[in-house]
């Protein structure tokens, strides 16, 4: 990043929550416990896979892989945003802004990447069985999750790269509470902008409708192998595997869908910070919950495990 290219501007301010002055501690509250929570549940279901040799399968390993990511992506955010909540300036150093939008991009689309190895994984286990051990080995499960990291990366590198070349002119006024890439654009000048900007849209929204398609496809697979089960106990336990999976899925790119395929126009300050934070803090605090109650065998390895700390006579 050439500091040539940054013009004048060495800051930036976000006024995201500005239009919610009488919300703010309330918002503060209710963020700081989401994000504990987030937090707990996430180390749970790590501690829970570490510890438990029955769980060192590839699924499992892909959802502990999963919940690193995501615990990284809200530690690249919230605290940021919460302590701008208390805080009556709200400032964010250039610098600290393109760190701030490298990590959340990298470590987002990771987590898509990862939701999108999940889904592959659910296929071989369903439709070859027999193939399971010899396709999802543990050097090809750790190349997928490695990919799948290497791939967030660039992602991180190409977006942030790309919009932090930019020349940024005038206000310094982020209409939002993160380094987010739209409102950023909208403050930056000279005849490549709008070029960057259909570049890297297309380059996000590439990435997330690959990912979802590849799902998708890997579903298409899962139904008919499962609808070709005689019994409807041999369905119902076969597509019980998947639930927990398919779930977060829809929540992950139904909220991503309404922050990059939402239609462009003059949207509100309070419409933008809502649907940011829906992306940012409800879809993380969503993803463990959905995964501990309706994955049957890790929430009874977790109550066997911490339970057995608290109350080792009953268990």
């Amino acid at each position: 990043m050439q500091g040539a290219n940054f013009s004048s501007v060495t800051e930036f301010i976000f006024i995201g929550f500005s239009t919610f002055p009488h919300l703010q501690l309330m918002f503060f509250l209710l963020f700081l416990l989401m994000y504990l929570f987030t937090l707990l549940g996430n180390l749970l279901i790590t501690t829970t896979i570490w510890r438990e040799r029955s769980l060192h399968t590839p699924m499992y390993l892909f959802l502990c892989a999963l919940s690193i990511s995501e615990v990284l992506y809200t530690f690249a955010v919230i605290p940021r945003m919460l302590a701008d909540l208390l805080s009556t300036h709200h400032s964010i150093a250039l610098t600290a802004c393109a760190s701030q939008m490298f990590f959340s991009f990298t470590f987002g689309f990771t987590h898509s990447f990862l939701l999108t190895v999940m889904g592959y994984d659910r296929y071989v286990a369903i439709c070859h069985p027999l193939r399971y051990k010899v396709l999802m080995s543990p050097h090809g499960c750790a190349c997928l999750v490695a990919w799948s990291w290497a791939g967030g990366s660039v992602m991180g590198m190409v977006v942030t790269s790309a919009i932090f070349h930019l020349t940024f002119c005038g206000s310094n006024v982020i209409h939002h509470f993160v380094c987010h890439v739209s409102p950023l654009l909208k403050l930056a000048c000279g005849d490549n902008v709008s070029t960057v900007a259909t570049a890297m849209g297309l380059v996000c929204i590439s990435a997330l409708l690959g990912c979802c398609l590849l799902i998708l496809l890997s579903y298409a697979f899962i139904v008919a192998a499962i609808l070709r089960i005689p019994s409807a106990e041999g369905r119902h336990k076969s597509f019980s595997t998947c639930v927990s999976h398919l779930t977060v899925v829809v929540v992950h790119y139904g909220f991503a869908s309404v922050i990059y395929l939402k239609p462009k126009g003059p949207q509100s300050l309070e419409g933008d910070t809502l649907m940011g934070i829906t992306y940012t803090v409800l879809t993380p605090f969503l993803s463990p919950i959905i995964f501990s109650l309706r994955n049957k065998e890790l929430k009874n390895t977790m109550k066997k495990t911490f339970l057995s700390k608290l109350y080792p006579e009953k268990i």
